[in-house]
């Protein structure tokens, strides 16, 4: 993976592009390039997992009297087949990267390109005599792409913080940011940076920037069909397209290994890699210190992964890395998770997410991940409860009178907390596309899917990307195959959820490929410390921030609902299923942070 970045009708020198790129290292350590005319710049560093002789970026191509140049992040997954098709029109390549594909794609087929890659990528195509920039992000949103108009020009970049080093951008904060961060975070809006008139692509959208106007466009949504086939014949198709995702997935230059936390969804990728190897599949775990003396076995969480994570490392014989963590190595970094998401994010999901990447990066470079699964297969457990799933408001987030008390009042009564998350709600529900003829239940189940997939499931990408990449680490995501998310979108509720287990049409459809405790397991989430001593950590720091009169944060944020998260339990999570009182309180202090780390002005 890479990251990009350029500019459109705005002024720029060497010093610019240097600063702009300085922050795309992290992401690219292996190389960087730059291309740059009358009128645009387009920035790139690499970091190189296949034809690492012959990617390099940015990549031109000629043909007639245009020249186009690309920007390219991602990872293009039926490469082979598009390089056959283009190579039987006239096409001839120079090496065997994605890269020189996609743009070969673009001259080829212009926009409609995009229709016919599997993969995931944030990308960036300048024509050179038409003046034309092109943007396109992935169907699922794997990948990142940010921009901003800017003084009659665009700027764009895979994370905020290039778009941030342009000369002249301020970092602002309005209320509608303020509300994301406290009504809705670490989600947040689609499309949206949170800081104002600072935008993301859309999952599935492209856009083009021409004679100073901006136009996107959605090129691709989940739309529902007949579903025809048999619960056997489903069965099949999801045994196929899971295991090709995962095959394909797997196509690297450098060595790569597998995420392992002892799940249904990890275990699967696993097993499918390891069997696809011709030597000892790599396997990571993450946990943390003396966490069994401390665990409380609970609706979200009901075991431990310690000994599944054995079970399966026994029975793909392979070679594991274990990384344990300290509630001190999880507080130190809360301030580097937050630089690397460039926003507030999931608290210690985030922080061991990072410190566990660095350790990954020793032994590899890429790495196969189960995120997305329960999205699409409908593995959380606000699928299967019937109170929340019937519930109007995000099912993850039912909590919007406690996230409101930490709001000023002055700003409740401008917000009006309840009516801004519930319009974001409403907006994306009536967004699903739905058959008439299908049943409440049915209707109900393909809100839940879109409402996941457009919201929860983003936050939990965005942590991927950011904290894998800010250690150069390229962690791919086989459930994340629009193939899968198509198919699985026209599935009858009832094949899901079959023998009334979470992700049981996933479980029968793959029940040759693991041991049957693992095969059976009860979904237990991603996992987090039950240390008091992290607790303890983060009040002792939110007890300083509290003697801080003129911290930034209390410019929205009231003192004493902070002063009650220190004294009290509450029974829903702040945010999913891990982000509980400890996670709060990071949440907050990430806040702080992140305000004062950007020198955020405030325009409320």
């Amino acid at each position: 993976m890479c990251a990009i970045g350029g500019t459109v009708d705005l002024a720029y020198d060497q010093q610019v592009l240097d600063a702009m790129q300085e922050t795309m290292k992290h992401r690219g350590p292996d190389g960087q390039g730059r291309i740059f005319g009358e009128g645009f710049a387009l920035l790139h560093t690499r970091l190189a997992i296949v034809d690492p002789e012959g990617g390099a970026q940015p990549m031109e191509l000629c043909r007639g009297e245009e020249r186009y140049s690309i920007v390219y992040n991602g990872e293009l997954y039926n490469t082979p087949e598009l390089r056959a098709e283009l190579t039987a029109l006239g096409h001839r390549f120079l090496g065997h990267s994605d890269t020189e594909v996609v743009l070969h794609a673009y001259v080829q087929w212009k926009e409609e390109c995009l229709t016919r890659f599997n993969g995931i990528f944030g990308l960036a195509v300048w024509e050179s005599k038409k003046r034309k920039l092109f943007l396109a992000r992935d169907r699922i949103g794997v990948k990142p792409l940010f921009y901003k108009l800017h003084n009659a020009g665009m700027i764009f970049a895979s994370e905020m913080k290039t778009v941030l080093a342009y000369p002249g951008v301020q970092p602002i904060l309005d209320e509608t940011g303020v509300a994301q961060l406290l009504l809705l975070g670490p989600g947040r809006v689609p499309g949206s940076g949170v800081l104002k008139d600072i935008m993301e692509l859309e999952p599935g959208c492209c856009g083009v920037y021409e004679n100073g106007k901006w136009h996107s466009w959605r090129y691709w949504y989940l739309r529902d069909g007949i579903h025809r086939d048999s619960f056997e014949q489903t069965a099949e198709k999801v045994r196929y397209l899971v295991t090709d995702s995962i095959k394909r997935q797997m196509v690297s230059d450098v060595p790569l290994g597998t995420f392992l936390s002892g799940g249904l969804d990890s275990s699967l990728i696993s097993s499918v890699c390891a069997r696809q190897l011709q030597q000892p599949l790599d396997t990571f775990s993450v946990d943390y210190e003396n966490n069994e003396l401390y665990f409380v076995p609970g609706k979200f969480q009901p075991e431990s992964d310690a000994r599944y994570i054995d079970l399966m490392q026994r029975y793909l014989k392979s070679k594991h890395h274990r990384t344990v963590l300290t509630p001190q190595q999880l507080s130190d970094t809360l301030e580097a998770a937050t630089v690397a998401r460039d926003l507030p994010g999931m608290a210690d999901v985030d922080f061991s997410l990072l410190a566990f990447c660095k350790d990954v990066r020793k032994t590899v470079k890429m790495a196969l991940s189960g995120e997305c699964a329960d999205e699409i297969f409908g593995g959380y457990p606000w699928y299967r409860d019937p109170e929340v799933r019937s519930a109007d408001g995000f099912p993850w987030a039912q909590n919007t009178d406690l996230r409101a008390s930490f709001l000023l009042p002055s700003l409740r009564e401008i917000q009006k907390p309840e009516e801004f998350v519930m319009d974001q709600y409403n907006r994306t529900v009536a967004q699903s596309d739905i058959l008439p003829e299908n049943t409440p239940l049915e209707r109900r189940m393909k809100e839940m899917v879109n409402l996941n997939m457009r919201w929860f499931m983003q936050t939990l990408l965005d942590r991927k990307d950011r904290m894998s990449m800010y250690n150069g680490l390229e962690v791919r995501v086989p459930f994340c195959d629009y193939r899968i998310a198509e198919y699985l979108y026209t599935v009858p509720w009832a094949f899901k959820d079959y023998q009334g287990r979470e992700k049981g049409l996933l479980r029968y459809a793959m029940r040759d490929w693991l041991p049957d405790p693992v095969l059976h397991r009860k979904k237990s989430p991603y996992p987090k410390t039950w240390a008091p001593a992290y607790q303890q950590l983060m009040e002792q720091r939110l007890l300083k921030l509290l003697e801080q009169k003129n911290a930034p944060i209390f410019y929205f944020v009231d003192p004493q609902a902070i002063r009650k998260l220190l004294q009290a339990e509450y029974t829903w999570p702040w945010y999913g299923q891990l982000m509980k009182v400890p996670q709060t309180m990071a949440y907050i202090l990430q806040i702080d942070f992140w305000l004062r780390h950007n020198g955020i002005a405030f325009a409320f």
